[in-house]
């Protein structure tokens, strides 16, 4: 027995022996990938080798067997152990959220902009002790936590963070999680705001496509610039503000304020002269970049289908991307209406969570392309569903974002898993420091001429937070920066949804 016992270390040392020697010499060579290397250097820092792994687990030994797991963290073992947030000065108050784990690494995720940091932060207790990376179990447990628009922002912002983490736990990006990609780049569309004058539109367009080289625009085309203008709207005075303007946000606390009336109990009404108007607004758009940049139109105004017909038909002829939000996204027989009477593409989706509140709009193709904003519609793993019902469906589909550039990776590793994707927005064009609150993990560009580079290699994200950047832009009203949560351990329901 001693003898068979001494040939198999002898035979054990020998085989180390080898692989270390094999080991240095890869880790010494030039085409080594870092990611390859690093594994290298860590197995040998370890004294890991084939011999160590006879007393190892099954979890373990398939760990080390494969270079795309880390031996710093052992995912079957993972364990979560606390969430913590930071409230950063995007969009009014985007927060970033932080999941901790029991062996050093973490996610991060987001609560959709300008939502409460508490819809995630009330979830805490719910996931305390889950291994992060069960993300389908945990989601499925948390959802119904979640609601239409910035009410999911919650459980969106859990779903994000574990796709990171469980991405770093498993050494490989998020959309490789999703199973697998499509494209190597994203394809981005830049938000263009109203403007005060014609001038100051074309400072903004020029500025996205010479400067920033986007090739997808999107602009506002409101009734708003109506403003002073007599004879282009009926019924518009009852609903001005103070200051005389239409406001589509504001005075969010008075449910009978302009804001908060649904679009088909305003009774505003669109004239001719008005039309006429809002055409030339577009038909200057369109005459500074031509027909070969896609160009989508947002934010109309508070009117009923039938006068967005009209609006809709008066623009028909400048080959528009898409109509987007017409009407609000539950009228359903009405998006049909609008769909089927105008020659534009129309789109809606950015505020429904879950692919259950998608199929309604698909099954009778009450619009033309989805639009879901990730950040609502329930994360990751839901957005890719919502989308390959879609594609079943023959229906294209193009994303909503206004975050941070933690939401914004997480689009793009969806958008890089899915096939029927057209273009992500990239809301934050104008604000210089937005890039800069994250570092890539791999060296590469956020955004290179209009695209969204998408990681190859890096794990989660792709992202990490650039603390410096993001302690400068924190917002006023909260500059706790990942302090403690212990008040958000504690579970104090029973949450079973059935009896």
């Amino acid at each position: 027995m001693k003898s068979i016992l001494q040939q198999i270390i002898a035979q054990t040392k020998k085989q180390e022996q080898a692989e270390a020697t094999a080991r240095q010499q890869e880790i010494n060579n030039p085409h080594t990938q870092d990611s390859r290397r690093d594994f290298l250097k860590k197995t040998a820092l370890g004294g890991i080798a084939l011999g160590g792994f006879m007393s190892a687990s099954i979890e373990d030994t398939l760990a080390q067997t494969t270079s795309k797991v880390k031996r710093a963290s052992n995912p079957s073992a993972l364990k979560i152990t606390d969430m913590r947030y930071a409230l950063t000065n995007v969009m009014g108050g985007t927060a970033i959220i932080r999941i901790d784990t029991n062996q050093g690494i973490y996610g991060l995720g987001e609560v959709r902009d300008a939502a409460d940091v508490r819809y995630a932060l009330f979830l805490k207790s719910r996931i305390l002790g889950d291994n992060p990376c069960n993300v389908e179990m945990i989601f499925k447990k948390i959802r119904q936590f979640g609601g239409q628009s910035r009410a999911a922002g919650g459980v969106c912002a859990v779903e994000m963070a574990l796709w990171d983490l469980c991405g770093k736990a498993y050494n490989v990006p998020a959309w490789q999680l999703l199973g697998g990609r499509y494209r190597d780049k994203v394809r981005l569309y830049a938000d263009t705001p109203e403007a005060g004058s014609v001038e100051e539109q074309t400072k903004l367009i020029n500025y996205r496509v010479n400067d920033q080289g986007y090739t997808w625009l999107k602009m506002d085309v409101s009734i708003g610039e109506l403003k002073g203008k007599p004879g282009t709207l009926v019924n518009s005075k009852f609903w001005e503000d103070t200051k005389g303007n239409l406001a589509q946000w504001g005075d969010q606390a008075n449910p009978m304020s302009y804001a908060n009336a649904v679009h088909p109990f305003t009774q505003i009404q669109i004239t001719e002269k008005g039309l006429e108007e809002l055409a030339n607004i577009v038909d200057h758009t369109r005459k500074l970049i031509g027909y070969d940049i896609p160009l989508s139109t947002d934010h109309y105004g508070h009117f009923d289908l039938n006068n967005g017909i009209r609006l809709g038909k008066a623009l028909d002829k400048y080959r528009l991307a898409w109509f987007e939000d017409m009407v609000s996204w539950e009228y359903t027989n009405q998006w049909k209406t609008i769909t089927d009477a105008l020659e534009t593409p129309t789109t809606t989706g950015e505020d429904i969570y879950l692919l259950k509140y998608f199929k309604p709009l698909i099954d009778i193709h009450a619009v033309d392309i989805i639009h879901p904003d990730l950040a609502s519609s329930g994360g990751l793993l839901e957005t890719k569903r919502i989308a390959d019902y879609a594609e079943e469906n023959g229906i294209a589909m193009a994303m909503h974002q206004a975050g941070t550039p933690v939401s914004f990776m997480a689009c793009v590793h969806c958008a890089a898993a899915t096939q029927n994707f057209l273009a992500l927005e990239h809301h934050s064009v104008d604000i210089p420091w937005w890039e800069s609150l994250v570092r890539t993990t791999d060296g590469r560009q956020l955004i290179t001429k209009g695209y969204a580079n998408i990681p190859l290699s890096a794990p989660g994200l792709g992202i990490e937070l650039n603390e410096d950047v993001v302690r400068q832009h924190l917002h006023p009203r909260d500059k706790s920066f990942f302090a403690p949560t212990k008040e958000w351990d504690e579970r104090r329901s029973v949450d079973r949804i059935f009896s």
